[in-house]
């Protein structure tokens, strides 16, 4: 872990974690990220609070669970933005209470669109009509990238129906 990153745990930890009472729906703001979940959900510090952060537009491989391209999706969203500065362009909150969004990055790559130009997301068509998010998908596919290499890919949500039964 980098030095920045654990200056900031330090102080977060120090001086405590404020409840942020804030609804951050529709609002852009930076923040730094924290920690990876998997490859489509991440925490960020903002206000010295955590907030977890559900990309918007797609949807990555299951870690839990051992989905195929799983890992490797947690791997490359980590090597995106962990530990960076970034802009967050919020939509709204989720059942889950995360927030959706569009991660910016400090060279103003879009985290969301990097994804799935990696084969490490789909295009969350059911969330998203989004034509450039569809593109890049349908791009990645055509050129075999990531996830697009194995034989047979799950979508995500089609793993999880999978799994439940």
């Amino acid at each position: 872990m980098n030095r920045f990153l654990l200056l900031i745990l330090f102080l977060i930890f120090s001086f405590g974690q404020s409840q942020l009472k804030e609804n951050l729906s529709h609002k852009t703001f930076s923040a730094i990220v924290i920690g990876i979940m998997d490859g489509d959900t991440m925490e960020i510090l903002y206000k010295k609070t955590p907030i977890k952060i559900r990309l918007a537009h797609i949807d990555s491989p299951e870690k839990r669970g051992t989905q195929p391209f799983g890992n490797n999706a947690k791997q490359a969203l980590s090597n995106l933005c962990f530990g960076k500065m970034v802009t967050i362009k919020a939509e709204k909150y989720d059942r889950y209470k995360r927030l959706i969004a569009v991660v910016i990055t400090d060279k103003g790559q879009n985290v969301n669109k990097q994804m799935l130009k990696q084969g490490m997301a789909w295009h969350y068509k059911k969330y998203s009509k989004d034509s450039d998010y569809a593109k890049l998908e349908t791009e990645a596919q055509k050129n075999r990238v990531g996830l697009w290499q194995d034989k047979k890919p799950i979508a995500p949500w089609l793993w999880r129906e999978k799994k439940k039964k």
